[in-house]
């Protein structure tokens, strides 16, 4: 497998080596469980069916999710037994399906979706960090409900610097624009989420005024999709070689995030202060 799914397009032979990933040829699931701390219509009452991958595309010093993002660890599967994860999760009482950072195995993912579609009846979240391939957001057409992609910067030089992707910006704008031309309808249901783009930004220490121009764009380019604005940084995953991470946000920067998604009128979740707590991670 010649791998160019993401926009790296690093070209490796997966069945060989893994490329910048660290994906292997192979599904791999770091785990999958009922997950309560997303947002209310996605967690509701039961929880949300999600199925964490391991690798990713980027390399955020800030990644709540390293121990399977930065490495490769969990149960390599095949299409039909991802499709068999998403029955025993729907089983289970889930509200939706929740693929986390699928980005290294979209095409076996899309695979898993077509056989999970013949009898399941969840809706299917997508939960992206934002860095994908507009080809690969176009495959996914008519198999995802929900789009959950991150919008991390508009500042190619913080990308550059905190995820090593300076290109980060031009990329998601293009990866969310495609999503929001599939699903750009929300449609919520007796409080959960069936169809519809909901657009993640984690405000960052010393950074309230690229998400003040996040916002701005968000209300600009996506008019009806939500957002969900996050003040959940916590230095502790910070890898240490930033100082100026190593502290939380503060009221004031977020109250000047907030500032202006009132005076765009965005509606969607945001959270307390106080949420910024490493016990929402999930223990993999």
């Amino acid at each position: 497998m010649i791998c160019n799914l993401c926009p790296r397009h690093c070209g490796a032979d997966r069945a060989a080596g893994a490329g910048f990933c660290g994906a292997p040829d192979a599904i791999v699931v770091a785990k999958a469980m009922l997950h309560f701390f997303e947002e209310p219509p996605i967690s509701g009452k039961n929880g949300s069916g999600a199925v964490f991958f391991s690798g990713c595309n980027l390399r955020c010093v800030f990644c709540q999710n390293a121990a399977v993002s930065k490495k490769i660890s969990g149960k390599r599967v095949s299409p039909d037994e991802l499709a068999d994860i998403f029955y025993s999760l729907e089983e289970q009482g889930a509200h939706n399906i929740n693929l986390v950072t699928a980005a290294p195995y979209v095409d076996g993912v899309a695979k898993a979706l077509e056989k999970y579609r013949r009898n399941g009846t969840l809706p299917i979240v997508y939960n992206t960090s934002g860095y994908e391939s507009v080809d690969a957001i176009k495959s996914l057409e008519g198999l995802v409900d929900v789009y959950l992609p991150d919008l991390k910067y508009l500042d190619g030089e913080a990308a550059g610097r905190y995820s090593l992707a300076p290109d980060y910006p031009r990329i998601a704008k293009a990866a969310i624009a495609e999503m929001y031309r599939q699903q750009n309808k929300v449609v919520i249901k007796d409080g959960l989420i069936k169809r519809g783009v909901v657009i993640r930004h984690l405000v960052l220490p010393g950074l309230y005024r690229d998400s003040i121009e996040i916002v701005r764009y968000i209300a600009d380019r996506f008019p009806g999709a939500l957002v969900s604005v996050m003040s959940q940084y916590t230095p502790e995953f910070n890898d240490g070689k930033y100082p100026e991470l190593n502290r939380r946000i503060t009221s004031y920067e977020y109250g000047k995030v907030m500032e202006e998604v009132r005076k765009t009128k965005l509606e969607g979740y945001f959270q307390a202060v106080s949420s910024a707590n490493p016990k929402y991670t999930p223990d993999f």
